[in-house]
């Protein structure tokens, strides 16, 4: 029984070691990212409309990334809508990516939320993989030029101050 116990904290341990040393386990709540050119990708928003990340290069870009059934990801909103209302004005565009959920049930969300930032949809989750998504929220900052800024799990953690207008 011993012997048991042994080997399965041993195979524990070995998982958490790889996982720490392929990236696949993050800690910490940021993490500066620097010229790495996001991936760019093509998605359709509630009304079936095709946005493409490259088509926004010249604008600062917010993604968060999110679902329906996540607390923290609705903790977030009201800090998100003011970054949203403060710093689009200024030309930052922000989008709303949900992973893995139906156009119904997201647009149910997205309106008793007031959710005023478009909103597209990760049907099957391969955008979130493009981008290493292991948890949500995650908000990834990209400048003008298409590169990613910042990846963080907390709108409180995000640079938008350093942004060029």
């Amino acid at each position: 029984m011993n012997k048991k116990i042994v080997l399965i904290l041993i195979i524990l341990t070995v998982g958490v070691v790889l996982a720490i040393s392929t990236g696949q386990c993050r800690t910490g709540n940021s993490s500066r990212v620097g010229n790495i050119a996001a991936p760019d990708f093509s998605l359709k928003d509630l009304d079936g409309k095709t946005f493409r990340l490259s088509a926004q290069k010249g604008n600062n870009v917010l993604l968060f990334f999110g679902t329906t059934w996540c607390p923290a990801c609705r903790q977030e909103i009201p800090s998100a809508r003011k970054i949203y209302e403060k710093y689009s004005p200024q030309g930052l565009r922000f989008f709303y990516i949900n992973i893995n959920e139906s156009a119904g049930r997201v647009a149910r969300f997205a309106n008793q939320n007031a959710l005023s930032y478009t909103i597209l949809l990760d049907l099957d989750g391969s955008v979130a993989d493009r981008y290493s998504i292991v948890g949500v929220p995650t908000f990834i900052l990209i400048d003008k030029e298409g590169n990613i800024i910042s990846m963080v799990h907390r709108t409180s953690d995000l640079p938008v101050d350093s942004l060029s207008p």
